[in-house]
């Protein structure tokens, strides 16, 4: 480096104080390019150079055709790029800002506490279906498929064992009295070697841990 230029620094211009990105799929060049297309004084041009930025972003973000209609997306895209101040000949109607600023209908969703947090809401949410649908084989089918399903999430977070009158109580107290077990209803037993962990506990851990109580056990019956 030379005594001249030696005190020459190159500015450096962040991303931050650029203007933000509206669809960064597309990336700052697209941006780029509406940008320039909107400066286009001649109407003519300003399609043609249009129409050109459409198939660029057609390659620069491919997974547009997913989409159905995709042409159309891309379109929209280019109107929302250009902060929808774009006079150019579109196939599709331009989309409105105040549109695409509406904000979806809310979703009814239950806040309700849960009743048994050992099973969960969406066991919950599995007995109203059951306690919906009419007596027979079918629904005496789902009613033993839920009590199993029960049986496995009682045991993660609760004992060693569990009764099937218990898991059959808690069915019907969960539907409200709307669900009756059929009579002469049982559960398979569970082996001995089957383990149920806790999400995130190693399997590996809790078939150790299952030995060490085992083995205890055994111990204290001597």
């Amino acid at each position: 480096m030379t005594e001249d230029n030696k005190d020459i620094r190159m500015p450096l211009t962040y991303n931050t104080q650029k203007r933000r990105l509206q669809l960064p799929e597309y990336g700052r060049n697209v941006q780029k390019m509406i940008e320039y297309v909107k400066s286009i004084p001649d109407r003519e041009e300003r399609n043609r150079q249009a129409r050109a930025v459409i198939g660029v972003m057609e390659t620069v973000n491919p997974q547009v055709h997913l989409q159905e209609d995709y042409e159309h997306k891309l379109w929209d895209h280019m109107y929302i790029i250009a902060g929808f101040d774009l006079d150019v000949d579109s196939p599709y109607p331009a989309p409105k800002q105040e549109e695409l600023d509406t904000l979806p209908a809310e979703i009814p969703y239950r806040r309700g506490p849960v009743k048994m947090a050992h099973y969960g809401r969406n066991i919950e949410s599995m007995i109203d279906l059951i306690a919906e649908k009419e007596d027979g084989d079918v629904k005496n089918a789902m009613i033993r498929a839920i009590a199993v399903y029960m049986r496995q999430q009682y045991l993660i977070w609760n004992k060693d064992s569990v009764s099937d009158e218990t898991i059959f109580d808690d069915i019907v107290k969960l539907s409200g009295g709307r669900i009756r077990i059929p009579e002469g209803m049982h559960l398979s037993k569970i082996s001995s070697d089957q383990v149920f962990s806790r999400p995130g506990l190693n399997p590996q851990k809790s078939r150790n841990m299952m030995r060490m109580k085992n083995n205890r056990m055994k111990n204290s019956r001597k």
